[in-house]
C-alpha cells in the first residue's frame, strides 16, 4: 500500500503540463492510486479521488454528503487548496448544490420544469439569434479584440438574464461580483463581501417579483409560497452564477483550445455535423469546473479503499475525464470522439440542471464563431494568454483574437 500523500500547500493545482492539461501531480496520483489519502495544510487527513470509475461511483452515492454544516468540509464555492475549516459552516437557504436529499430534492424539483429538454429546444432558435447578434457587434469592431469581453461572456449572460428575468443592464453588478466571488486566494471576508453584494441585489429583485411576477423563471419560483425569500435568493444566486460563468469560460477556453489544435479546427470547419460531438469533447477535455468536495457520512468502500466516516473527500472531474481507463488517448483533443460519458456536468443527484441549456449555447456559439470568422487567430503568443489559474472556474481572463475579414 502506498504512503499517504502529504500536500503541504494544498491541492496540487498548478497547471504545469500546459494550459489545457491536468497538473502533472494529479495525473501521477491517478495512475498510482485513484483513491488517495491526503493531508490538508492544516494537518487533517482526507481523500483525493481522481479515477473515472471511482469519481462516478462517489458522485452517485448520497452517503457522500454535499452539506457543509455537518463536518469539516469546504463549501462548494470555497477555495481549493486552502485549509478546510475546522468547524462546520451554516447552510445557506436555497443553495441546493450544498444540500442532500430530501432538502435538495424539494428545491431541485421546483426547477426541473424550467430546464426540460423540450423547453430548452424551444429556446434554441432564440439563443442562436442572441449569439448571431453578438457576433454582428464583434464583426463591426477593428481587431484585435478580447473574445471574452465581446463574445464569450455576453452570450450566456444575455441568455441567463432573459431566462431568469434579471435586467441585462445590471450585468456590471453580477459579473463583477461573481468574478470576485470565484477568486481562490482571498479571505473569507472578501469572498463573503462579493456574495453579500450579489445577494443584496437579488433580494430586491426577487422581492419585486413576488409582488409583481412576470414571465420568467424567478417569477415562476416567486409565485410558489412554499419558498421563502431567503430560499429564492439562494436559488437565484446559484442559477445566475452557474448560468453564465461556466459557459462563458467554455466558449473562451474552447476557442483557445481549437486555435491551438488547427487540424481539429479545420475538420470542424469542414464538417459542422461534428459540432455536437465536438462540444462534448471540449467539455471532457477542458473540464472548467474541476474540484468538488464531499463528506463521508459513514465508512464507505470505493476503488478498493475504505474511506472512513467523517472524511473530507476531494474530487477532480478533470482527472476523471482524462482517465485512460475510460477514454482512449485521453490527453488528445479529438472532435471525432464519442465523449458522451464525460463527467463535466457531474453525476448523480447533483448533475447540472442547466446542462441542455449549456450545450445549446455552446453549439450556437462555436457554430457562429467558426462560420463568421474563418480567419480567426490569436493576436498574441499562446504562452501570453492570461489563464484563470487564480479562479475556482478555469478558463482565460482575456483572449485577444484577430481576423482578416469577417463573414457578414
Amino acid at each position: 500500500m502506498s504512503q499517504t500523500v502529504p500536500i503541504p500547500h494544498g491541492l496540487p493545482m498548478e497547471r504545469n503540463a500546459g494550459p489545457f492539461d491536468p497538473p502533472r501531480e494529479i495525473t501521477r496520483l491517478r495512475e498510482a492510486r485513484p483513491v488517495s489519502p491526503m493531508v490538508f495544510p492544516d494537518g487533517h487527513e482526507g481523500w483525493l479521488v481522481t479515477g473515472y470509475d471511482a469519481v462516478r461511483q462517489l458522485m452517485a452515492d448520497t452517503r457522500f454528503s454535499s452539506r457543509q454544516d455537518i463536518g469539516i468540509i469546504h463549501m462548494p464555492y470555497e477555495t481549493p487548496g486552502m485549509p478546510a475549516p475546522t468547524e462546520p459552516s451554516p447552510q445557506i437557504p436555497g443553495l441546493f448544490i450544498a444540500m442532500d436529499p430530501p432538502d435538495h430534492t424539494r428545491l431541485r424539483r421546483k426547477l426541473i420544469g424550467a430546464f426540460t429538454v423540450k423547453r430548452m429546444k424551444q429556446l434554441e432558435e432564440h439563443i442562436i439569434e442572441i449569439a448571431e447578434r453578438q457576433l454582428d457587434e464583434m464583426a463591426r469592431l477593428t481587431p484585435p479584440v478580447d473574445l471574452v469581453k465581446e463574445f464569450a461572456l455576453p452570450v450566456p449572460s444575455l441568455v441567463i438574464c432573459e431566462l431568469l428575468g434579471v435586467p441585462y443592464a445590471d450585468r456590471e453588478n453580477f459579473q463583477v461580483n461573481s468574478a470576485k466571488f470565484l477568486v481562490k486566494d482571498q479571505s473569507l471576508e472578501e469572498k463573503m463581501a462579493a456574495y453579500g453584494a450579489m445577494t443584496t441585489y437579488l433580494a430586491e429583485l426577487v422581492t419585486r417579483k413576488r409582488a409583481e411576477p412576470g414571465e420568467d423563471i424567478l417569477s415562476d419560483l416567486a409565485r410558489d409560497e412554499d419558498l421563502s425569500i431567503e430560499e429564492l435568493i439562494g436559488v437565484a444566486f446559484l442559477l445566475l452564477l452557474a448560468g453564465h460563468e461556466t459557459t462563458a469560460n467554455m466558449l473562451a477556453l474552447g476557442t483557445f483550445a481549437l486555435l491551438e489544435h488547427p487540424e481539429q479546427l479545420a475538420e470542424l470547419r469542414a464538417d459542422t455535423d461534428l459540432l455536437p460531438g465536438a462540444v462534448e469533447e471540449l467539455m471532457r477535455y477542458l473540464s472548467v469546473a474541476d474540484i468538488f468536495y464531499r463528506y463521508a457520512t459513514e465508512d464507505i468502500e470505493i476503488g478498493g479503499e475504505t474511506i472512513p466516516e467523517g472524511s473530507t473527500v476531494v474530487v477532480s472531474l478533470l482527472a476523471a475525464n482524462r482517465d485512460p481507463q475510460r477514454f482512449e488517448n485521453p490527453d488528445a483533443l479529438d472532435v471525432h470522439r464519442k465523449a458522451r460519458g464525460h463527467l463535466s456536468f457531474g453525476h448523480g443527484v447533483h448533475q447540472c440542471l442547466g446542462q441542455q441549456l449549456a450545450r445549446i449555447e455552446m453549439r450556437a456559439g462555436f457554430d457562429g464563431l467558426l462560420r463568421r470568422f474563418p480567419t480567426l487567430e490569436l493576436a498574441l503568443p499562446a504562452g501570453e494568454v492570461k489563464l484563470r489559474t487564480d479562479m475556482n472556474i478555469y478558463g482565460v481572463h482575456e483572449l485577444p483574437v484577430t481576423w482578416t475579414e469577417a463573414a457578414r
